[in-house]
């Protein structure tokens, strides 16, 4: 089979490269920025976008205007891996961190930033033989915030909640630099060390999740997971002037605690990993799972009177309620593999 591998590496430019590479990425915000409003202006005024056609020939006429000549300092074109540098298109040969050999054809490649360091992003394209896992397990996962991960067997992943960790270092680092004054030295060093605990809650979160995600990848052929609307289940709660949201202080929180668990993250990384290991991800509807008795399949929103506790009105069945709720998801998810309406996307 025909998979696609990403490895990141971090880049080590002279000066004069990594100013190049600053007005690169300048540059394209700009374009995305310019983009992104002539595509809001296309919806208001048409109802439709315009195509990527369309969008080729604006850039083309925005890099040949007079009033834009930096745009064609900029060129997103072919490059080049040669030992432990890359070409990179109009700013040459770049060193670069090879931690790990790089397996497969090279088909494309994305430079960024973090903080004060510039990294590139290397995928690859390679054929391997088709895998078999080496698990014949099938567990369901209820994802909450109480417990990150609750496993139909029983198991529970406690949760990282890295942003709450360093929420009060972050908010204290935010007010120093908001009474700095502006561009100036001092606000310069502050917005550097308010980037640093940025970069240490997302270098948390990922480091979390890949390591809880591998583990659930190797010990489990088949993982069955909701499939839930994050940017629903977070949705502000404010409301307009006209019709003011309620309880919107602890909506926020609730928010917070949603978005600082990284479930989407989670299940992307589930599904490439058990797609490289022979697994599957079945995706089953959230709907009544936490209402629903695993044991008598009865339905009621009284069966879960308490966030913790699981009582069945009509056959008397009690247990956790997230563990009930994962074992009504494997349930769901033992239906659909049945079925063979199998839905699993591969990365």
């Amino acid at each position: 089979m025909l998979i696609q591998k990403a490895s990141k590496f971090r880049l080590e430019p002279t000066k004069r490269q990594a100013e190049q590479m600053a007005q690169f990425a300048g540059c394209a915000r700009y374009v995305w920025n310019c983009t992104l409003a002539l595509q809001k202006e296309s919806i208001r005024a048409t109802g439709k976008r315009k195509s990527f056609a369309e969008l080729c020939k604006i850039l083309t006429e925005w890099r040949n205007d007079t009033e834009r000549p930096w745009l064609k300092k900029s060129d997103p074109a072919c490059f080049q891996i040669k030992e432990e540098t890359i070409r990179l298109p109009k700013i040459g040969w770049v060193e670069f961190r090879k931690s790990k050999e790089i397996d497969g054809t090279p088909k494309n490649i994305t430079v960024s930033r973090r903080g004060t360091h510039w990294f590139v992003s290397i995928q690859v394209e390679l054929e391997v033989l088709q895998p078999v896992h080496g698990s014949a397990s099938m567990i369901g996962v209820d994802m909450g915030i109480c417990q990150f991960a609750t496993l139909s067997d029983g198991t529970t992943l406690a949760p990282l909640n890295s942003f709450r960790k360093l929420e009060s270092k972050l908010a204290k680092a935010q007010q120093e630099l908001a009474r700095k004054e502006k561009f100036s030295n001092n606000w310069k060093k502050q917005k550097a060390k308010v980037t640093r605990v940025h970069i240490k809650i997302a270098d948390s979160r990922q480091d979390f999740l890949h390591k809880t995600s591998t583990n659930l990848s190797k010990n489990h052929a088949v993982i069955v997971l909701e499939d839930l609307k994050v940017a629903n289940l977070s949705k502000s709660a404010k409301g307009t002037q006209e019709a003011p949201g309620r309880n919107v202080r602890a909506k926020s929180g609730l928010n917070k605690s949603i978005l600082d668990q990284g479930w989407h993250e989670f299940r992307r990384q589930l599904e490439y990993k058990q797609t490289w290991s022979g697994g599957i991800v079945i995706l089953v509807s959230p709907r009544n799972t936490s209402r629903k008795c695993s044991a008598c399949d009865y339905i009621h929103e009284d069966n879960r009177r308490t966030q913790a506790s699981f009582l069945c009105l009509r056959c008397g069945h009690g247990e956790n309620a997230d563990v009930n709720a994962a074992k009504n998801i494997l349930a769901a998810g033992l239906a659909v593999s049945a079925c063979g309406d199998i839905r699993q996307i591969v990365a």
